[in-house]
């Protein structure tokens, strides 16, 4: 395959040197396929990247689709999720869930993690939190000073937050009325 970069769920946002799926024939995306049907339209092994923007949230069984996302990744590819953080994630009538820091135990066979791990290994990278998140959609609707104040006031809160992901997570996000993403970047293993 000559694009080894996957954009799933592209919409109206298609990424250059992506394969851009998505399911909507109106979306501007390479291949169309509905991502709650398996098996994906691709070979074992076939992506060095995937990225998945505000999409997991639309699925039904997440598990399965992360099980599809390990097949189609090659052994030390590298699967970014960007999905919204459980504090703010059901802002949106189509989402399923939410998600928290604890979503990556289930992908991790450490002995800590068993009774969640789910028999598809993923390394975390990193886990980063996002109070302002997805500023493509907010240039379309806030006035530009607007934006401006709200993505430095995200800034500062994302440091502070990013220090520690996990007690942000559980503890002080709630003072800062939650967070609207949750970013994992995940390896597969070799």
């Amino acid at each position: 395959m000559k694009n080894k970069k996957l954009n799933l769920g592209c919409g109206q946002f298609p990424k250059k040197g992506y394969v851009n799926l998505d399911f909507d024939k109106n979306a501007k995306a390479d291949v169309f396929h509905d991502l709650n049907k398996f098996p994906y339209p691709f070979k074992d092994c076939s992506f060095a990247l995937i990225e998945a923007d505000h999409v997991l949230e639309h699925l039904y069984d997440v598990i399965s689709v992360m099980k599809e996302l390990h097949r189609i990744l090659e052994p030390g590819g590298k699967l970014i999720i960007r999905v919204p953080h459980f504090t703010r994630g059901f802002t949106n009538p189509d989402h399923k869930r939410g998600f928290d820091i604890s979503f990556s135990f289930w992908f991790s066979p450490n002995p800590k993690f068993k009774p969640w791990y789910k028999e598809v290994e993923f390394t975390l990278e990193k886990a980063r939190l996002k109070w302002f998140a997805q500023p493509y959609l907010k240039k379309q609707f806030f006035s530009p000073p607007l934006y401006l104040l709200l993505a430095t006031i995200g800034k500062i809160i994302d440091f502070f937050a990013n220090l520690s992901p996990a007690f942000c997570s559980r503890v002080w996000s709630f003072w800062v009325g939650g967070f609207e993403e949750i970013e994992f970047h995940f390896r597969k293993p070799k």
